[in-house]
């Protein structure tokens, strides 16, 4: 328990480093509350715990069997008549308590997680709206307009070489670029305005087939939050943010409409089972590997979990790649990955229990190359 704590605090950390400088603009430059800060990073944790926990799992039976390996206390059990199998038993409840704890974040903590920071962005958005606004990234929050903005002044707001595609009207299509811009507005009726400074419109009638340049020195845009609001509502909801039952209702009603939407929904609802019994494939897979590495360092431990996570990572990536376009059942690329692991790990047990060894000398001097080359540098 101790090494699955410590890999769960190490792993949360590393991966919400990616949201620090995030935070940082939030709170110093935007006066955002801390305590709304908080509510966003709890809300965005079950989506990391979901990959973190397997991962953690791995890593605590890994380490574990590695120091009992160090300590030859392996060779004393089986000395003692005890035969390797009789440390399965431990490691599949520690598994499988792992996959219930994934298991919690996946049905439930990443649907309501996801939803929940949807909505409390909205919240947070509607009292300072450049907090929804990042610097050269594409921002379609507003109904029918897609904003850009190169770059935004830290201390006035100011956005600079703003780029606006604004196809409100039908038939008719504006792109308006403009050197500065500034938003101003009521956070209380949720409308806002963009005033822009010199720049052009370039409008296109599709209807007419005409085309029209405007330039200007000031120009305001009406910017409607409550459109992006009501997309929030539960009626609205995206495959991500639902629970199983919501998505097995969502699969039954695209069916044969959107081969696209079904494929996606369809593995979606499968990768909320197959990672949490990720944790059984890798508690099996850690357990030969930590037996037979017996003059093998912690790090080496750590290097080595982290490798065939990766790997688990690379054909679960694969498996979302090609099911999303249907080019095979979802099944088979959410649950390949898990047949893949656990499949090896228990070929190599029952080659650790035969006193035959597993093949992993060329991933120790790999490891050890890399550690000496990184030494003299």
């Amino acid at each position: 328990m101790p090494p699955f704590f410590i890999n769960l605090a190490f792993f949360s950390f590393i991966f919400l480093m990616k949201q620090i400088l995030d935070i940082t603009d939030m709170i110093v430059n935007h006066n955002v509350g801390l305590g709304a800060v908080c509510l966003l990073l709890i809300y965005t944790m079950p989506y990391f715990l979901q990959y973190i926990i397997p991962m953690s799992v791995m890593m605590a039976v890994l380490m574990s069997l590695l120091r009992m390996s160090g300590d030859n206390e392996i060779i004393a059990l089986k000395a003692s008549g005890v035969s390797i199998y009789r440390l399965v038993p431990p490691v599949l409840i520690f598994s499988a308590m792992g996959t219930l704890a994934a298991g919690f974040m996946t049905v439930y903590g990443v649907p309501h997680g996801t939803f929940r920071f949807k909505t409390l962005l909205l919240d947070v958005a509607s009292t300072n709206l450049n907090v929804s606004l990042k610097e050269r990234t594409f921002n379609d929050s507003f109904d029918n307009i897609m904003l850009y903005v190169n770059k935004i002044d830290p201390r006035s707001g100011e956005l600079l070489n703003v780029f606006i595609e604004d196809r409100r009207k039908k038939g008719v299509s504006n792109t308006v670029i403009a050197r500065r811009g500034k938003i101003v507005g009521d956070p209380k009726t949720m409308l806002y305005h963009m005033r822009l400074f010199d720049g052009t419109i370039n409008q296109m009638d599709i209807a007419d087939s005409a085309s029209h340049i405007v330039r200007f020195d000031t120009y305001d845009i009406r910017l409607d939050l409550k459109a992006a609001a009501a997309s929030a509502s539960v009626a609205k909801k995206s495959p991500k943010e639902m629970t199983p039952k919501e998505l097995a209702r969502y699969i039954r009603k695209v069916k044969g409409k959107s081969k696209e939407n079904y494929y996606g929904a369809l593995l979606k609802l499968h990768k909320k089972f197959s990672i949490p019994f990720a944790c059984i494939a890798m508690g099996l897979l850690a357990m030969p590997l930590g037996i037979q590495a017996k003059h093998s360092k912690k790090a080496f431990g750590v290097g080595l979990g982290l490798f065939f996570f990766l790997l688990y990572y690379m054909l679960l990536s694969i498996g979302s790649a090609f099911g999303e376009n249907g080019s095979y059942p979802p099944v088979i690329g959410m649950w390949m990955p898990n047949a893949l692991l656990g499949g090896a790990g228990i070929f190599l047990l029952v080659r650790s229990a035969k006193e035959k060894p597993v093949t992993i000398r060329w991933l120790e001097s790999l490891w050890f190359s890399i550690s000496a080359l990184m030494s003299k540098r």
